[in-house]
């Protein structure tokens, strides 16, 4: 059987024009299963709806999209209407294809379906619950997911999908989009070694992880830990580079957590004025959260992450199993990533963090889409971005002021993140946060010798600051979370403080 590329999602996601937008460029022709259906029937879907009911719609619906799905030819685009994947029979046959879910919120799909005729767009409440109960399908159905990235992303994306088709059994991909360039983020594939490259990585990684992988790419390697992330770092990276005889034509491969990302990022970026980027990320904080969206950058004694560029990579590449050579109390680190991202998402990824399941593959792969939106809409922190930086404001002061040798990244979040939740006035939720951060061995007390009064005046060093003010990023329930919000210094004070109680 061919195996056709398949776009599926809900109503008003575009599926539709993303047909026609590869097939265009693909030189062949779309199938359409909304117009086969219109084609079968003799009369528009709402009619049919109108005549013989939805039961009956979907029975004629189940028909035509198997015929369809079993008639497309190699690589033929194929676009499915919002209700196909309620079919188990249509669901089965899209395993033999390649599948590509056009993310939509509610509000936007909403916009989009008024002014036409469709039947199940009607009443706002009741599309809000059909779009909330269709989402597992779709994401289930999915091999490969594409934030809203207006026309043109699926021809952006379309050699990724064409890639998708044959890079194996359980490899998926999440297409990411920004002003400052598109890339797809592959769940399950190391990256293939190109003639130009230079893998940067750092001493820890390189014994544990990489083994005999890329062992043909040429190695710059440094010494591990945050206190590494400096100019001279990066320095003598630009040197090594430099002494290779490095080009624009060089390719960096990042292999390594948040701190090798950042670095080697500000580095790719820095280099004869930019050159390219991959990352491997091989811990959670950084297949979670840092190695989306193109942030690189070093510390300085003044503050974190205070010299760096946006450098968006060419490509991510996540793969699961390396997590398993993290020490246990670096993989405690990770979860408050997973945590501030759950807090920030809300909704089914907030469910499933709550419940205290393991940070397996499903739930990587939603935080990274999380990520993946935020940084589509708002890709240089100048709004919506700043939603991210839920619990860094004090957990960024706290490494400062420890000189980034007491903590963790991530066990400074862990405690930057109740601090929030305090300033937020939500003292169920703080608990409740509490104690997931607790189970998973992370603190949820600072030292004493930890002087909070230097903490709390370290927020005003952070690097979102505007004339005198450090905006802070507040919660008002999971899935609604603010940014910009005034905060007064005694509540400051009082929040850190309480940290050390």
């Amino acid at each position: 059987m061919a195996r056709a590329l398949v776009f599926v999602g809900f109503m008003g996601a575009g599926k539709s024009s993303a047909a026609r937008d590869a097939a265009a460029r693909l030189g062949t022709e779309p199938l359409d299963a909304d117009e086969a259906i219109e084609r079968d029937a003799g009369m528009s879907i709402a009619a049919l709806f109108e005549r013989d009911g939805e039961a009956a719609f979907r029975e004629r619906e189940e028909r035509v999209v198997l015929e369809l799905l079993d008639a497309a030819a190699e690589g033929q685009p194929v676009a499915l209407g919002g209700g196909a994947l309620g079919s188990a029979r249509v669901r089965d046959a899209l395993r033999s294809h390649t599948v590509a879910l056009l993310e939509v919120s509610e509000e936007t799909a909403w916009r989009r379906a008024q002014g036409g005729n469709r039947p199940l767009a009607q009443d706002r409440d009741r599309f809000a619950a059909l779009w909330a109960e269709r989402q597992d399908a779709y994401e289930d159905a999915a091999d490969a997911f594409l934030v809203e990235g207006g026309r043109g992303a699926v021809v952006r994306a379309l050699p990724a999908l064409q890639q998708l088709a044959t890079a194996g059994d359980g490899v998926r991909m999440a297409w990411a989009t920004s002003t400052g360039g598109d890339y797809p983020v592959w769940f399950g594939a190391w990256p293939d070694a190109q003639g130009d490259d230079v893998l940067i990585t750092d001493d820890q990684v390189a014994a544990a992880v990489l083994g005999e992988r890329l062992v043909e790419v040429p190695r710059l390697t440094f010494a591990a830990g945050e206190e590494q992330k400096t100019l001279a770092t990066a320095e003598a990276l630009w040197r090594a580079l430099a002494s290779r005889g490095a080009t624009r034509r060089t390719r960096v491969v990042a292999v390594g957590g948040g701190v090798v990302g950042d670095i080697a990022g500000f580095v790719a970026a820095s280099y004869q004025r930019g050159i390219g980027v991959v990352h491997v990320p091989t811990t959670i904080v950084a297949q979670v959260d840092s190695a989306y969206g193109g942030k690189t950058g070093v510390d300085l004694p003044e503050g974190k992450n205070y010299v760096g560029a946006f450098h968006q990579p060419q490509a991510v590449h996540v793969l699961h199993d390396v997590l398993a050579t993290l020490p246990e109390a670096e993989r405690a680190a990770g979860y408050a990533e997973v945590v501030k991202t759950a807090l920030i998402a809300g909704g089914p990824l907030w469910e499933r963090v709550r419940s205290g399941v393991p940070v397996d593959e499903q739930t990587v792969l939603a935080c990274a889409r999380t990520k993946l939106r935020v940084v589509a809409a708002d890709e240089r922190d100048g709004g919506l971005r700043q939603i991210l930086n839920l619990g860094h404001t004090v957990g960024h002061a706290i490494e400062t002021v420890t000189g980034y040798a007491r903590y963790r990244h991530g066990e400074a979040v862990a405690l930057g993140l109740l601090a929030a939740l305090r300033l937020s006035g939500l003292d169920d939720l703080r608990e409740e946060v509490g104690g997931l951060l607790a189970e998973a061995g992370l603190p949820t007390r600072m030292d004493a010798e930890i002087d909070a009064a230097r903490v709390a005046a370290a927020t005003r060093s952070d690097k979102k600051r505007v004339g005198e003010d450090t905006p802070f990023v507040l919660v008002r329930a999971p899935g609604d979370v603010v940014f910009g919000q005034h905060v007064a210094a005694p509540d400051l004070l009082g929040a850190v403080q309480e940290l050390s109680a």
